[in-house]
């Protein structure tokens, strides 16, 4: 329990703190902004698109490195997570809301190559999206849902972390391992 994992635990908090921040940014600022500059409905989309395709590898990078990092932690703490009241079920919380999480970004990509298709000049990529199951306002609408609902998971995400955090002071701790030892006897 006295060992650090310096690396581990920046690598798992810069990833989300990129997640996090890149998500609310792109929701707010960016598609503000491409509201705000687009002259049409068209335009707005295409401004929106080109800027989360910048986007999409770092986030992409972000995720991987919190899930990186949050593996090793977990490999690194399994006895804690084991041994340590409350610290399995958290553990099972957060593990539960980033496979949460990192599907509602997937689908948010999906669902924005399918916008960004839609409004291509290119007449085969929208015959592609016209052919597609979801109509293009349908997933225009999911979009605005989902886009949203990356930020709020992830926040959660960052809400565990402090508890995790909180856990893991020595008080805690001892107090954790003193409830297991005495339902063990």
């Amino acid at each position: 329990m006295g060992e650090r994992n310096t690396f581990l635990r920046s690598t798992h908090d810069l990833g989300l703190a990129a997640w996090f921040g890149g998500a609310l940014m792109g929701a707010v600022g960016l598609n503000g902004a491409a509201e705000s500059e687009g002259a049409t409905d068209a335009g707005t989309t295409r401004i929106a698109s080109a800027g989360w395709a910048k986007w999409a590898p770092l986030g992409a990078l972000a995720v991987g490195a919190n899930l990186l990092g949050g593996t090793g932690l977990l490999v690194t703490n399994r006895g804690r997570v084991v041994g340590q009241k409350g610290v399995a079920a958290s553990t099972a919380a957060k593990t539960v809301l980033t496979g949460a999480a990192l599907a509602v970004t997937a689908y948010t990509r999906v669902l924005g190559k399918k916008v960004d298709l839609a409004t291509s000049e290119k007449v085969e990529e929208q015959e592609m999206v016209e052919e597609a199951p979801l109509s293009y306002e349908g997933a225009q609408k999911q979009l605005a849902l989902m886009q949203w609902a990356v930020p709020a998971l992830t926040a959660g995400l960052v809400v565990l972390n402090a508890l995790h955090g909180e856990q893991q002071r020595p008080s805690q701790q001892a107090r954790g391992l003193r409830m297991l030892a005495r339902n063990a006897q």
